[in-house]
């Protein structure tokens, strides 16, 4: 066998699957999905095949021309906690494609099953999250994003509601029984009050930006080839296209920056609030969290950052989570990039500042095991999402900044063309990028340390803190609050939510009580409606023992499900007193139902971490 992935049963020596005609039931009472999958290789294979699965139920096996003719599957009986369970196929002589029928598991990774109380609008609701290792949850499949695939997606939905996807949307009609495949029964798939959302996306894709969403979803349109859709009924669609309206406009800067946009159109989904990122950049469909919406149209940053991937890690992408780096550094620049032109050079610096603040972070966090500040970590026998962190994007950042100081940016920005044009549509690990860098930046290596960027750990010392008027105001008001003074009204006059933001991850975290009460008295952090200000003072009053916070502190891991949030709360509290550590548990133990499967994972290897 030839690993290509350590995160995949992929076999190098064996062809991939090319496309995926997938055809799904969606059974909202089991929380289960029914599904057929046709899977073309991308060139005749005899004999062994083997594809990644988590808790797949697999029904049957067989080739493609005739399903009445199985083919001998086998499907490994211990599933691994981070790989899943080897799916092997004996395939006759030159089998180009064949077709699975399957289920998935109410408990499957990818999926969150919301029931009715559990949606604005009283109606289900299921959505996908498939990165980093989650898509063979959902279907069989190479799950890696070495293995680029375009499909088809066939979504059988009750009628009253309906269906989104990361693909073009064909139509929505009434079902037919050859639409299936053997999915589930002709009668099951034709009965009355379905209906069938069809999708295609043309374009190779690693499948980890595989994503879908069904339930009563309403839409605005923002402009020519950009519309948001939500749950949350005409209230929050109406604050969501005031908080992105400004989106067609930066789909032409970052075109202008990076080159054409190939995806055809950039829609956006507002997920529920349990959704476990800011943000994920599937393809013509990004998906979002809701505490992005601010009313200050703040929330176009997190947009910013899913729009770079257009160009960064959907068009070229890791090859490996190893080199998530390649995806995540590059999009957190060009992100900046696009925010400097669309909201001004001083806010783009407010961002990497938090960044900064943030990488500084990690070093902590990772302090026992530094193998995870390098950019190309070993992560054999590493669940992703136990070790996901700030480092790949902002360590990633300011190497590509580096190599920008060093040659200016009139040259990094024609290298950075060159290199989105070269490999678009493809998947390419860190030795193909400095491959790349050192042919068509001759001497670089003799400039910039590139071992000591690529297989170092910590900061760099040619990293550099960023550096604006605002930025220097705010972390010298920050380091004047240790010795008790707090910022007058004046002073934060102008402040936004990202100001604020800056200025309490800056402050010391050995601060009194009292200082944090006196703070919050005046201003109201702890009650704030933008999460990234009330996270970060809640995180700041925990250690300190300030227990009339503990209500704000549970209001807020019951209401959203976001991992920024969850990760530095529940950690904050596990680290302290055995009643801090009693609470996280109760609080975990009443709103676990409510988390997304990865995040629920994330805190429980928390709490299990701090006892």
């Amino acid at each position: 066998m030839a690993p290509v992935d350590p995160h995949s049963y992929t076999d190098g020596a064996h062809p991939v699957t090319a496309h995926a005609a997938l055809a799904f039931y969606l059974d909202f009472s089991a929380s289960a999905i029914h599904a057929s999958a046709l899977l073309t290789l991308s060139a005749p294979h005899s004999g062994d095949l083997l594809l990644d699965t988590r808790a797949l139920a697999v029904h049957s096996a067989a080739t493609a021309t005739d399903p009445a003719d199985p083919i001998p599957f086998a499907l490994a009986a211990d599933a691994d906690p981070v790989l899943g369970s080897a799916l092997t196929l004996t395939l006759p002589p030159d089998t180009t494609s064949f077709l699975l029928t399957f289920s998935t598991s109410p408990a499957a990774s990818a999926l969150q099953w919301l029931s009715p109380p559990q949606t604005a609008s009283g109606l289900p609701f299921v959505f996908s999250q498939c990165q980093s290792v989650h898509a063979r949850s959902v279907f069989p499949c190479h799950d890696t994003p070495a293995a680029r695939i375009t499909y088809s997606l066939l979504l059988n939905v009750p009628a009253r509601l309906s269906a989104v996807a990361a693909a073009r949307h064909v139509a929505r009609r009434d079902p037919v029984p050859s639409d299936h495949r053997g999915a589930c029964d002709d009668a099951l798939w034709c009965a009355q009050g379905r209906i069938v959302e069809e999708f295609h996306m043309a374009q190779c894709v690693p499948p980890y930006l595989f994503a879908f969403a069904a339930g009563a979803i309403g839409s605005r349109d923002l402009g020519p080839r950009t519309r948001v859709y939500a749950e949350g009924g005409d209230s929050l669609l109406d604050d969501a296209a005031r908080e992105f309206a400004g989106v067609e406009d930066m789909v032409k800067v970052g075109e202008s920056l990076f080159g054409p946009y190939d995806w055809e159109r950039f829609d956006l989904l507002v997920l529920p609030p349990s959704f476990p990122y800011g943000g994920m950049e599937n393809p013509r469909m990004v998906f979002l969290t809701p505490t992005v919406i601010k009313g200050d149209a703040a929330g176009a940053q997190v947009v910013a950052h899913e729009l770079a991937h257009s160009w960064t890690g959907n068009l070229i992408t890791n090859k490996t989570n190893e080199d998530f780096w390649l995806n995540e550094g590059f999009t957190t620049y060009a992100e900046r990039r696009i925010v400097e032109v669309v909201q001004g050079e001083e806010r783009a610096a407010l961002n990497m500042g938090i960044g900064w603040r943030g990488l500084n972070r990690m070093m902590e966090r990772f302090k026992d095991n530094m193998e995870f500040t390098k950019l190309k970590p070993k992560m054999a026998g590493i669940d992703p999402d136990d070790v996901y962190s700030e480092v790949p994007y902002e360590k990633g950042f300011q190497f590509l900044w580096r190599i920008e100081r060093q040659i200016g940016r009139p040259a990094f920005d024609e290298f950075l063309k060159k290199y989105i044009a070269t490999f678009k549509f493809q998947s390419i690990d860190t030795e193909t990028f400095l491959e790349f860098l050192k042919a068509n930046v001759p001497g670089i290596e003799n400039q910039v340390d590139l071992d000591v960027w690529i297989e170092g750990t910590g900061i760099p010392p040619d990293a550099m803190e960023p550096d604006s008027a605002t930025y220097r105001k705010i972390c010298t008001l920050a380091a004047e609050f240790k010795s008790g003074k707090i910022p007058s009204e004046d002073e934060v006059a102008d402040w936004s939510g990202q100001e604020w933001e800056l200025y309490l991850e800056n402050l010391s975290k050995d601060v009194e009580a009292s200082q944090v009460i006196a703070l919050d008295e005046r201003y109201k952090l702890s009650e704030s409606r933008d999460y990234e200000v009330k996270v970060a003072f809640l995180q700041l009053a925990i250690p300190t023992g300030c227990r009339c916070y503990f209500n704000e502190v549970e209001k807020c891991l019951k209401q959203v499900g976001r991992m920024k949030y969850l990760r530095p709360l529940y950690s904050s509290l596990a680290k302290c007193s055995e009643e801090e550590k009693m609470l996280a548990k109760r609080i975990f133990s009443e709103a676990h139902e409510f988390y997304h499967p990865i995040a629920r994972s994330v805190v429980e290897s928390i709490l299990s971490k701090h006892g």
